[in-house]
């Protein structure tokens, strides 16, 4: 019988027998045998890299049959078979207690030999930080794994996009930007009925996914695909390893960002930036296959609606309440948005919204973390689901991106959409455009790392921050000198902050002095030790954060001016550089479940 028909035989799941070697990172075959098979040690590494897809057999590591067992009995037998075995997990204990020494033969044979377990908390600890790659930023789906075994690298896609992104995988000390795309190309079995026949794979659903700098919250922000914006010249790799730049568009749906004119990912991310002022460290891509694989991995989604739904386009039938859908149900309920009171595409987003959050809190169950099979499949299927950019693109450096997810509670995991308004260059709107007054709130809160929960530790370090910034005497407006260049996005900007400076604030030794030499992503305050008083009470009238401030370490001299350079994240005169701390917009928590209406 074989390590399989014995796993069964036992009624033990065999994926429930592969266990992780801490010593080694690789997970192993560990057997508990029984009868004439209870003296015999197994400890089958897994393969590195496999040929097949799926689940190793626990068979292929050693064949046993009965007549190669009573052949291997001998000493010098026995010798060979401890010279393949893996390092053991903490030694083990021999009949009288002892560790580190191997029990007598009639010790083995009377008592059989047991596994050692680890403990469980241990064991959690270890599932938890490895197991959920990517689970709640996929849209509608959801990555995740085991501690993957290199032959999933093999079910990895990648794209080459050039100089963008992050290519360390992640910074030290410094925020995260994940741009997850889901494609409305028909590939994959069955899903030949869905979306545009004629796609060649659109960026149908867009959620940026911000990770703090100190990991204890995350925004995900959805953007509109009938959004219109701006797509920015971007340069694609041609598959012969030449460049080829594809021209911009102006006043088009951000859809369009992906796959027109062979846009590829790398133009989505160039189109997010300019639309968030955010640079994308990462993108994540999938397509209607994800979502009916990764669902069904985890053994179901919990959703629920508000009303019963029977729509025909997305052929979505459910009853009023909760409900646990994977496969093609999952599909119907993230594609539907006639089932909705608007039936339009923002109404969409909230269920794939609550459906990703559904999905965190899943892969985050002990049903999930504690099963092996279930995480096996989650590898296997989030692996084979997936197209990332290159910096990215194998199973370690997706792990190594986990781990850094996984350090975010959920409740601290905030969904949210772009804020968006009606079109109003359409007489009958179909697409929307961004909200004036609330969009730059949002967009201007990411850009200063500002999170949408009540996480206390950084409330409390913020306010510290600013607290010692603002500590000090402030000196008198009329004492305040600054020279005020822009180097933001803004025509006009440094004569507004003039005159708002001169006329609302009384600072009458404000000075424009027209365009910085270049553009700058954040405004600063330059300013000597001397007038630190100044540089207060100047931060505290304009709402600067910490991060501003640069102090000089040499003394002004006579009638020298601080310098003060406004930055992309200047939004317009009297707008705190710092962004509200609250902002009034829809809100979800992955914590919770709420009722699609």
């Amino acid at each position: 019988m074989d390590a399989q028909g014995r796993g069964r035989a036992e009624e033990i799941d065999p994926a429930d027998q592969w266990v992780l070697n801490p010593d080694t990172g690789d997970y192993e075959l560990r057997l508990n045998h029984s009868g004439a098979d209870s003296g015999r040690a197994s400890g089958v590494s897994a393969p590195r890299s496999s040929g097949r897809r799926g689940a190793p057999r626990e068979g292929d590591g050693e064949r046993r049959g009965a007549n190669g067992d009573g052949e291997r009995r001998g000493a010098a037998g026995e010798g060979a078979r401890r010279g393949r075995e893996v390092p053991r997990q903490g030694g083990r204990r021999s009949a009288s207690g002892s560790r580190g020494q191997a029990p007598s033969d009639s010790a083995e044979n009377s008592t059989g030999r047991r596994k050692r377990k680890a403990p469980k908390a241990r064991r959690k600890k270890a599932l938890l930080w490895t197991g959920g790659v990517m689970a709640f930023l996929l849209v509608g789906v959801s990555a995740g794994g085991y501690w993957l075994y290199q032959h999933f690298n093999g079910n990895l896609s990648t794209v080459d996009i050039g100089d963008r992104g992050n290519k360390d995988v992640i910074t030290a000390n410094a925020p995260l930007n994940i741009l997850v795309i889901g494609t409305d190309k028909r590939t994959g079995k069955g899903n030949e009925g869905y979306g545009d026949s004629g796609s060649v794979g659109h960026a149908d659903t867009n959620i940026l996914f911000h990770v703090s700098k100190d990991r204890t919250n995350a925004t995900a922000m959805s953007i509109p695909r009938d959004l219109m914006t701006n797509i920015p010249d971007c340069k694609t790799k041609q598959e012969d390893g030449s460049e080829k730049t594809i021209p911009g568009t102006q006043n088009v749906r951000f859809n369009t960002s992906l796959g027109q004119d062979g846009r590829d990912p790398g133009c989505t991310m160039d189109t997010v930036k300019e639309l968030t002022g955010l640079t994308v460290d990462h993108f994540m891509m999938v397509d209607f296959n994800a979502v009916k694989e990764l669902s069904t991995a985890v053994g179901g989604v919990d959703i629920c609606l508000a009303h019963a739904v029977k729509d025909e386009k997305s052929h979505l039938d459910l009853p009023a309440g909760p409900s646990t859908v994977q496969g093609e149900q999952a599909l119907a309920f993230v594609r539907t948005r006639h089932a909705y009171a608007n039936g339009s595409d923002l109404d969409r987003i909230k269920g794939q919204q609550q459906f990703i959050g559904s999905m965190i809190r899943q892969m985050k169950s002990d049903d999930t973390l504690t099963s092996p099979t279930k995480l096996f499949k989650l590898a296997d299927s989030a692996t084979k689901a997936l197209t990332v950019d290159s910096a990215i693109g194998s199973v370690p450096k997706l792990s190594s991106l986990a781990k850094e997810l996984t350090k975010i509670d959920t409740k601290n995991i905030t969904f949210v959409t772009l804020p968006v308004i009606d079109n109003p260059a359409e007489p009958t709107p179909i697409t929307v455009v961004v909200d004036p007054v609330k969009s730059p709130q949002l967009l201007s809160m990411m850009q200063e790392d500002t999170s949408l929960t009540e996480v206390a530790a950084q409330k409390k370090a913020a306010k510290s921050k600013q607290d010692a910034l603002l500590k000090g005497t402030k000196a008198a407006a009329a004492d305040v000198r600054v020279d005020v260049y822009n180097g933001g996005e803004i025509p006009g900007a440094a004569q507004q902050t003039v005159t708002w400076l001169q006329n609302d604030k009384g600072v009458l030794k404000s000075t424009n002095k027209a365009n910085a030499p270049a553009k700058a992503a954040k405004t600063t305050l330059a300013y000597a030790p001397n007038q630190a008083d100044q540089a207060r009470a100047l931060a505290e009238m304009m709402g600067l954060p910490a991060s501003a401030m640069k102090p000089g370490t040499k003394d002004a001299v006579g009638l020298q001016a601080m310098v003060l350079t406004l930055g992309a994240d200047f939004k317009g005169a009297g707008t705190p550089i710092t962004g509200p701390a609250k902002i009034d917009i829809p809100k979800a928590s992955a914590d919770k479940a709420e009722c699609a209406k």
